[in-house]
């Protein structure tokens, strides 16, 4: 299982799928290891990200930890934690922010790669194109909506989250439940996962 997801990581660093489209050119950007409890999927790497490879290597990456309740060194931990986004480049940059991630990539990779993650106890969904990717039907209609539905979705071992981005400050402010109900919920979801010596 290891050697397999060894080779397709390396197949997927090597990807050229959507080459033409990246301003940036591509660099793929995940870890994973077939003993990671933990998989959080986010939607596709910023510049910063883009620029030294390294998963929420930025300020949402600061503030997802803090969410989380677990430091750098954990969370860069492949053989605890996969980070496997919906879009492993760059995409580029548009008027309201960076660009949706690729439609190719989830859709090729995905398959082949998430069910070797076969130690997984907890996924994260980092907003709403993971949610859209990964939830499927039971999502709600807004981001808001899916988010509520967090204890319906966790019994599933799926956990919907905003995007940490600082833009979405307002959001947190309406929404003061999520700070006070869901995040220390699933700091004692996460701290499982990654101690379950099952």
């Amino acid at each position: 299982m290891a050697d397999r997801l060894t080779r397709l990581l390396g197949e997927i660093h090597r990807c050229r799928l959507c080459a033409a489209h990246l301003p940036l050119g591509p660099r793929p950007v995940l870890q994973a290891s077939s003993t990671s409890r933990l998989l959080i999927v986010g939607q596709a790497p910023g510049r910063k990200v883009h620029e030294s490879g390294l998963p929420f290597n930025d300020a949402s990456g600061e503030r997802l930890r803090e969410w989380l309740g677990i430091d750098r060194d954990t969370f860069y931990d492949a053989t605890r934690i996969a980070i496997v986004p919906m879009g492993f480049c760059f995409p580029g940059t548009g008027r309201g922010g960076d660009l949706p991630p690729r439609p190719e990539c989830a859709p090729t990779w995905h398959p082949r790669l998430l069910p070797l993650l076969r130690r997984v106890r907890l996924t994260l969904l980092i907003g709403q194109y993971a949610q859209a990717g990964l939830l499927g039907v039971p999502r709600g209609t807004r981001l808001t909506d899916t988010v509520l539905a967090w204890r319906a979705h966790l019994a599933r071992g799926q956990l919907p989250l905003p995007h940490p981005s600082p833009r979405n400050r307002l959001w947190l402010t309406r929404n003061p439940w999520f700070e006070t109900e869901l995040l220390p919920a699933a700091r004692e979801h996460v701290a499982a996962a990654l101690h379950d010596d099952d």
